[in-house]
């Protein structure tokens, strides 16, 4: 089965909201919506990997990041290893650079969005946040 290590970012701006994304429908998980990232590749850090990927797809310029969690989750076909990040110092407004679309949300509105299986834990988590 193929395996898939992807930096996540929760991006969390000023007013509290935290940034997703939706999933283009020919995308694995396609209309689903996400916190952006993307793959990691070989040689990079998870967090070298969240800013580059960031930046490529929804135009931020992140300074840190910080670890939040990590999810192993097995689909029908695929296996994805999410290593999570907090992601509070950068600049940008964000777009959807790849034609996505994008939403700033408040914490308490993220029950609103259908997520992809793998991104259950992490809405558990992020209602303990203290943003």
């Amino acid at each position: 089965m193929k395996r898939i290590h992807v930096a996540v970012g929760i991006i969390i701006n000023n007013e509290q909201q935290i940034l997703l994304a939706k999933r283009h429908e020919h995308l694995h998980q396609g209309g689903k919506w996400e916190f952006p990232g993307g793959k990691v590749e070989l040689g990079e850090t998870v967090s070298q990997a969240l800013i580059r990927e960031l930046k490529e797809e929804v135009n931020l310029d992140v300074e840190s990041t910080e670890s939040f969690m990590d999810i192993s989750h097995n689909y029908p076909d695929k296996h994805v290893l999410l290593d999570i990040h907090l992601v509070r110092q950068f600049s940008g407004s964000g777009e959807g650079v790849e034609g996505q679309e994008i939403q700033w949300v408040n914490k308490v509105d993220l029950h609103n969005f259908e997520f992809p299986e793998a991104n259950l834990p992490i809405l558990d988590k992020i209602k303990l946040l203290n943003l």
